[in-house]
């Protein structure tokens, strides 16, 4: 398998590239409308083929590449139902997504908003903003719940084996993987924590809404089309 992570700056996310070395067939996770052309690039350079785009939920806090790279590759959208209605697929909790040779398993994952997933393959999940180093998504808006993220949490991702490791979303501490141990013994507001101590947290972060949600959001809807330019007045 070929596997690449990768990170845009301004928004500290992070955009997963996984290639089937037999069909040469890859997928990009979580992709970032700036970044089109570097991750293409990459793909070329590698001798790849994009088939598939997955989303794991509609950003508040970054543009999605996903509506742009299908225009140029043909590429195959998959996000969450209640998400963006212009995927090509809306996966659900239990489905099997495959990308050449490679077989990802969809695990629902809501809480941070409410059509989040995950994506399993082998070893590793991708999270998405579900589960982060050490922390968690937000539970304020997006149709947020932070009693379905508890869940989501330990019971859907804390139920995986151990030593799985997991690819967050998001870093803004210099953290690029962690694992289904680490977060289980040392994430600070679900480790230990009761469904209720839980919720109390999330209720008392008091953070500022993300910077770009108010052209994230719809644009994510429309799978990244109609965010204003940047140089717009």
């Amino acid at each position: 398998m070929i596997f690449r992570q990768l990170f845009d700056p301004d928004t500290s996310t992070y955009t997963y590239l996984l290639g089937d070395e037999a069909t040469r067939h890859a997928v990009l996770i979580d992709p970032v409308l700036e970044q089109v052309d570097r991750d293409l690039k990459l793909v070329g350079e590698l001798g790849l083929t994009l088939t598939h785009v997955f989303d794991t939920h509609v950003h508040a806090d970054h543009v999605t590449g996903s509506g742009v790279l299908r225009e140029r590759t043909q590429a195959t959208v998959v996000g969450g139902v209640g998400g963006a209605a212009c995927a090509n697929v809306h996966a659900r909790h239990g489905d099997e997504l495959r990308v050449g040779q490679l077989v990802f398993k969809v695990l629902a994952t809501p809480g941070h908003t409410d059509d989040s997933l995950s994506y399993l393959l082998g070893d590793r999940v991708f999270t998405g903003d579900a589960l982060l180093v050490r922390g968690n998504g937000r539970t304020d808006f997006q149709n947020g719940n932070a009693s379905h993220l508890y869940d989501s949490l330990t019971r859907v991702l804390f139920g995986l084996p151990d030593d799985t490791l997991v690819y967050p979303g998001h870093d803004y501490h210099g953290h690029m993987v962690t694992s289904i141990a680490e977060e289980k013994r040392h994430n600070p507001r679900v480790a230990g924590k009761s469904r209720e101590e839980f919720i109390h947290i999330m209720e008392n972060l008091h953070l500022p809404k993300p910077r770009k949600i108010d052209i994230a959001v719809p644009a994510n809807r429309a799978c990244g089309h109609g965010a204003p330019s940047p140089h717009a007045a």
